[in-house]
């Protein structure tokens, strides 16, 4: 059932299927902060969030060690998308009457998917690690299926410690008694693969932003010039963030997991627990492109403010810790950007929406431009070579503009 190992991992058509299912729950999760524009619906949606991402996850570690080619992977992963696709289509009353549409699905997934591995690969390393996954996602299970017979905060509190469990369980190795823990070189991951799956994420993220701004326009009639511009600017936002993301850091990025001594370590901390911050950005931003395309002209309330200088702050945020973790550098850039939106929302001036939204395009917009700018080739002195022991990366280039 195992992959064969060395000479890199090619994504395949099946994991790509899979992925589509994950188009949609983008955008369900889109759709709840837009009908839930408050405090609580934002941690709501990164309940949620949570569901969406770590389900996802869990399969792609897996896919990475086994074979979607073989039938029985494959027929596993293709239930996986049912059970997501059954789950997706609960998020928006997740909170209200299809609770447990939504964790049963979830919880369907983790101790189906992990109960699978332990069988298939008898008598292969890895089995010990699946045993482990298996007892935390079935400890996991029990506050997940509580909270949804329950309503109000007792849900959401139940399920932030559920959700909780299987995100944090990779820090502690899954530690189980009698079968201790796990370590991250115990993880031999395909590093390249695992990145580009990551990667291909940020693509469906970005995707249904561009998919929200342009329904959004179709709607729209007639179109007034300050819409034009909006909607300029909210594409003109969304191709920032691809920049950004996709420039240079991505390919660098996997180039070093992919030669670590402890791809396992990298692929945890810098795209396990990292990369659904950049999502939770790119989904805010989107919500808020909607509410500016829409009314563009309105006086730009508190709700769509934090929506799109926060969700920028969100996603250069992840951005700067991804950087940090990979290149141990300081992202100025980003910090810098972070700290101007912060600064404009404490100071909530009385702007237009489209107003504010061209400042989160200026923000955006000028970190690419400084990356791009400021960016010169590394000689081989400059590289930075850090031994697996005290760094998730094997090496990687020193990154001035970052």
């Amino acid at each position: 059932m195992l992959r064969v190992r060395g000479g890199g991992a090619p994504v395949t058509n099946a994991e790509l299927f899979f992925d589509l299912v994950y188009v949609f729950a983008v955008t369900q999760l889109s759709h709840h902060l837009l009908q839930h524009a408050t405090v609580r619906g934002a941690l709501q949606g990164l309940i949620l969030l949570g569901f969406v991402w770590t389900a996802w996850a869990y399969t792609t570690w897996t896919t990475n060690w086994l074979d979607p080619e073989r039938l029985p992977v494959r027929a596993t992963l293709m239930l996986t998308l049912l059970a997501s696709l059954v789950m997706s289509a609960g998020l928006p009353e997740a909170f209200e009457h299809r609770g447990f549409l939504v964790a049963g699905a979830y919880v369907a997934m983790q101790v189906g998917r992990s109960l699978f591995v332990v069988f298939a690969i008898r008598g292969d390393v890895l089995q010990r690690n699946f045993q482990r996954i298996l007892i935390w996602s079935v400890v996991s299970s029990g506050p997940l299926l509580a909270g949804a017979a329950v309503d109000g905060h007792a849900r959401e509190l139940l399920w932030v410690i559920g959700i909780g469990i299987d995100i944090t369980g990779g820090a502690v190795g899954f530690y189980v008694p009698g079968l201790s823990r796990a370590h991250t070189d115990d993880w031999n991951i395909e590093g390249g693969h695992f990145a580009e799956r990551c990667q291909l994420f940020v693509i469906i993220a970005l995707g249904e932003s561009i998919v929200l701004i342009g329904s959004t326009l179709s709607d729209l009639h007639p179109i007034s010039p300050a819409q034009v511009v909006a909607f300029v600017g909210a594409l003109g936002g969304t191709v920032a963030m691809w920049w950004i993301y996709f420039d240079r850091s991505a390919a660098d990025a996997a180039a070093i997991i992919a030669e670590s001594d402890d791809p396992g370590r990298l692929g945890r901390s810098a795209y396990h627990w990292i990369h659904p911050i950049m999502i939770a950005g790119i989904i805010v931003v989107a919500a808020s492109d909607e509410r500016v395309l829409a009314h563009p002209s309105h006086h730009a309330d508190r709700p769509t403010a934090c929506m799109a200088l926060g969700g920028i702050a969100l996603f250069l945020a992840g951005h700067a810790a991804f950087k940090a973790i990979v290149w141990r550098v300081v992202p100025w850039t980003r910090l810098a950007a972070i700290a101007v939106a912060l600064i404009v929302l404490l100071i909530n001036p009385d702007v237009s929406a489209l107003t504010l939204g061209i400042i989160a395009l200026v923000l955006v917009t000028a970190v690419a431009a400084t990356d791009r700018v400021l960016f010169q080739a590394p000689m081989p002195s400059q590289a930075v070579r850090i031994s697996s022991s005290t760094s998730d990366a094997d090496g990687g280039p020193f990154d001035p503009a970052s």
